[in-house]
């Protein structure tokens, strides 16, 4: 090793540590894991570098886990300190004699060192953790000087040093904070300095807020990466990888530590949402940014504030009420725009600290806030209560018109309508049995019965018993006021459409209480008959109709949720079918009031169809049948507007979708006659068709319009499919003389001409083809007999470009397809039937040539497919459960190409093993030719072993 305390580096000896540097590196890199004895080993299958995906949104920390083995090698070798003290070395050189601290030596060291922190798993003894607190203690000792002080650090960065020490050395935290208990991370530090190692966390963070603070926000530094990596540690000891429930008690100092860093944090935030308040940058996709862009980084925020949850608390009720008081103090005789924005970001702030997103289930109140507080019984003394209460208190002053227009703009009524939103799912008219049921099991012994009892204080103040209907109210007319007080604030509008309401309706507690408020019969009533509501944006309209239908499932009795619903829906449907009616319509229908009006309409019915539940599923189908036919007229009217007929599909997609299957006979027929002449009507008008002649712009825009309208009609015959998977009608369809196999065929007849290779290229139409394909040919493959040539000329192409697809999903649904199709004829024709007859044949074509039969053609792209061309190794079951019935089909076949395979083979050896592999895929493992599960089972372990045996050196060769 070359001696850096030589007068200079010579360079050949600089270029071998940093290779035997960077050697290490790669090693410590490999994937360890245990072998057949349970000794750790390395996976000599894989790359060799190792992803983590667990660890995947944690910033570039990587989990070393060797077994004991290496212990004396990468621990008690003195190696660390070595290391450490090179690099020690080199910083000094660097220093006085001028040397960059990035140079590849240098780099190369400190990525060493941070991939030694990472060091965990068996490779220490089980001595409560004394070797790898020495270890680690070890490394921080050489670490400290690139991190501390951080006043200090960062100035010099400022003043032009690299800032790379640096942030390694966050990164190095980072790692040990992820390897460590929250005790033990703390302990560190407390040996070579008076301070505890969160202590040095906090301050350091606070340091990089404040450097942060001083820039362009849309600059992104150096301190926009130490940040995130400093939240990323934070999340790591708050959230332990493997922790119960999140449960993390901090140390004394840790949690003084998070409740100062707290602190600084909502006083950094409320400083620069003050600065920013007459910025000119205020249009609708900054303020998206603003709310979207900053969930994690504030989420990262409430775990600290989570971690002194009895300071932070009272701390944003402080400043929350503190703001409040300005605002009405004073008046009418200041500018309020700052207080506005520093309110902003409070209620974000307050929103991710009270409560979690609530994406996929109802989340529970957050543990941290269950564990504390136990002492406040009374609701009107506990901290949590007064905080939400202010904050609810706050938000009904916007119903007032003088303080609406004094203070709510647009931007602070969406942190309201956000927080609601967010709020309202975690505590209002919470189910106080389920959440306390939950918090049992998640807590220890020690905190079961305060967490009950704090967590039954804040949810029982704002049950249905309490203090919920009344919040309940409030929200839905603060709702109100922001369509009808906020027109065009299209944003604003979006939040309280998909955010706030849709919170509410999902909660079938809640929507009990909702279908009595005078406020939410108020909501519905606009929505039928007011202007206003009439001139939201098409989604928004879909969305609120959804939202209103749905609501009407907190009617106890089927018989007042069907005449909500057609309370609700009659004036649209009725404006719909006297539009349809105008004998001027053909000279009317392209007016832009004209087309605004049914593209509102049809958005309005397609969320009323898209809310569909059993209670109000009769007046829903009502809905849809009384326009069956003005949407047939609409169709052959509109067949050159693409986003109307897209439309159009879409709603007759989402309707038959929610009530087929609840259908009886007679109605199920009604539906698939209306699709039928749906189907022919598209057809006919040849409104899938594209033109050539178009420019090379708008073609692309014809293909895109024609992909979606595609979609749709697939998505449609999908929905009629699952009448014969989920039926729940009391009579058989078949006595009506209708058959959904027959109808879908017909479907595909007209729908797969339409549909190229180059839409294939489409993922969404792609995957939905093949998947109603597949289907199709799995449930009813006697019905491919029944095709004409052209059509299943048609799949016979879609399905060999489906094999090769990069998808994997999608090569999986064709290699179904093709083991169904094969199974079916290979059954048919051994007990003497037809099977796929002229389909399953080789036949000549008008010239002569020789065309081979489908199986041919498919048993040769399979073969060709897993011997030589590239796959997900998931794939070779389904690939097996195809292959099979295919080499039964052609025998003759399958023994020509084996033996064309072997006399390719130049090289004897390869010859003898390929010549053996063959013979056992057919013959091993008591392999018979009978098509059933058994066999499916033998033949996939046979082809495993033949690809496992051959594969490697057919590509080769």
């Amino acid at each position: 090793m070359p001696q850096v305390t030589r007068a200079g580096l010579f360079e050949d000896e600089v270029k071998v540590c940093t290779a035997a540097l960077r050697l290490i590196l790669q090693i410590l890199n490999w994937e360890f894991r245990c072998n057949s004895n349970g000794k750790k080993g390395v996976n000599v299958f894989s790359s060799g570098i190792r992803h983590d995906t667990s660890l995947s949104s944690r910033t570039e920390c990587i989990l070393v886990q060797p077994g004991p083995g290496w212990r004396d090698i990468l621990i008690s070798s003195g190696d660390i300190v070595w290391l450490l003290n090179l690099y020690t070395a080199l910083r000094r050189k660097f220093s006085h004699e001028g040397f960059s601290i990035d140079c590849l030596i240098a780099v190369s060291a400190r990525k060493l060192i941070l991939q030694y922190c990472s060091l965990t798993g068996t490779i220490f003894p089980s001595d409560n953790g004394q070797l790898q607190e020495h270890h680690l203690l070890q490394l921080l000792s050489g670490i400290i000087p690139w991190i501390d002080p951080p006043d200090l650090v960062s100035k010099q960065i400022e003043c032009g040093t690299s800032e790379s020490e640096m942030l390694d050395g966050c990164r190095a935290l980072l790692a040990m904070a992820t390897v460590t208990s929250p005790t033990m991370f703390n302990q560190l530090l407390k040996s070579i300095r008076p301070f505890g190692t969160f202590t040095l966390l906090s301050t350091l963070m606070c340091e990089v807020i404040k450097v942060l603070m001083t820039k362009d926000p849309d600059e992104e530094t150096w301190s926009w990466e130490a940040r995130d990596i400093l939240l990323d540690t934070w999340t790591a000891l708050l959230m332990p990888l493997g922790s119960a429930a999140g449960i993390v008690l901090l140390p004394p100092e840790g949690v003084d530590a998070a409740a100062t860093l707290f602190t600084y944090i909502v006083e950094s935030e409320l400083k620069a949402a003050s600065a920013s308040a007459f910025n000119d940058d205020s249009d609708s996709d900054y303020i998206y940014t603003s709310i979207s862009a900053m969930d994690e980084r504030l989420s990262s925020y409430a775990l600290i504030g989570r971690a002194a949850i009895d300071f932070a608390i009272p701390l944003l009720t402080r400043h929350c009420t503190e703001r409040f008081s300005r605002l009405h103090q004073g008046g009418g005789s200041f500018d309020p725009t700052e207080t506005l924005e520093e309110l902003y970001s409070l209620l974000l702030i307050t929103g991710h600290v009270l409560a979690d997103e609530g994406e996929g289930e109802t989340p529970l109140v957050p543990i941290a806030i269950q564990r504390r507080f136990a002492d406040f019984v009374e609701p009107d003394n506990n901290p949590v209560v007064i905080l939400c209460s202010s904050i609810i208190r706050f938000a009904e002053q916007s119903l007032n018109p003088e303080s609406r227009s004094s203070f709510f703009s647009p931007r602070l009524m969406e942190a309201i309508i956000w927080f609601l939103a967010r709020w309202s799912q975690t505590y209002l008219m919470s189910p106080e049995e389920s959440q306390d049921s939950s918090y049992s099991s998640k807590v220890d012994n020690m905190h079961q019965v305060q967490s009950i009892g704090s967590g039954r204080t804040v949810l029982r103040y704002f049950s249905e018993y309490d203090h919920g209907k009344t919040v309940l109210d409030i929200i839905v007319q603060v709702a109100i006021t922001t369509f009808m007080s906020y027109p065009g604030e299209k944003f604003l509008q979006g939040l309280t459409c998909y955010q706030l309401l849709h919170a509410l309706v999902r909660q079938k507690n809640i929507c009990i209480h909702l279908v009595t408020l005078e406020s939410w019969s108020k909501l519905a009533i606009a929505f039928a008959n007011e202007k206003t509501l009439f001139m939201l944006s098409a989604s928004h309209q879909k969305s609120l109709a959804q939202t209103l239908v749905l609501s009407a499932s907190g009617f106890r009795d089927s018989e007042p949720a069907n005449q909500y619903v057609r309370n609700l829906m009659g004036h649209m449907t009725t404006y719909l079918v006297e539009i349809s009616s105008r004998n001027d319509l053909k000279r009317v229908a392209e007016q832009p009031d004209i087309i605004l009006s049914v593209s509102c309409l049809l958005e309005r019915l397609r969320g009323a169809a898209s809310a569909t539940e059993p209670r109000m599923q009769k007046s829903i189908y009502e809905m849809g049948f009384s326009i069956l036919n003005s949407t047939l007229i609409l169709l052959a009217v509109y067949k050159h507007e693409s986003a109307v007929i897209y439309l159009l599909l879409k709603f007759v997609v989402e309707w038959v979708d929610g009530q087929i299957t609840y259908l009886e006979a007679q109605e199920t027929t009604v539906v698939i006659d209306y699709c039928m002449r749906l189907l022919q009507l598209y057809s006919s008008h040849n409104i899938g068709k594209i033109s050539l002649s178009l420019s090379s712009s708008l073609l692309n825009d014809a293909k895109t319009e024609k992909y979606k309208d595609l979609r749709a009609l697939l998505q449609l015959l999908s929905s009629l499919c699952s009448k014969d998977l989920v039926d729940f009608s009391s009579d058989s369809l078949e006595a009506h003389g209708t058959s959904i196999s027959q109808v879908v065929f017909y479907g595909l007849h007209i729908v797969t001409p339409l549909i190229s290779l180059e839409l294939l290229k489409y993922p969404k139409l792609c995957r939905d083809y093949f998947s109603l394909l597949s289907h199709m040919l799995e449930v009813y493959p006697e019905m491919v007999g029944q095709l004409n040539k052209e059509a299943f000329s048609h799949i016979l192409e879609t399905l060999e470009f489906g094999l090769h697809h990069q998808d994997s999903e999608v090569v999986n649904m064709c290699l179904r397809a093709l083991r169904a199709l094969a199974s079916y004829h290979y059954k048919e024709t051994v007990s003497g039937k037809m099977g796929l007859g002229s389909h399953a044949s080789s036949l000549r074509n008008p010239k002569g040539e020789l065309q081979e039969g489908i199986f041919s053609r498919f048993l040769r792209t399979t073969l060709q497919l897993l011997l030589f061309e590239d796959y997900s190794p998931d794939l070779v079951g389904a690939a097996a459960d195809a292959l099979f019935p295919l080499i039964l089909c052609e025998q003759g076949l399958y023994q020509k190409l084996g033996n064309e395979l072997i006399e390719r083979q130049a090289n004897q050896t390869f010859k003898s093993r390929l010549t053996n592999a063959l013979q056992s895929l057919t013959s091993s493992n008591q392999l018979s030719c009978t098509l059933d599960r058994m066999n499916y089972q033998r033949f996939r372990k046979n082809l495993t072993n033949f690809l496992i045996e051959v594969r490697g050196f057919l590509r080769i060769v």
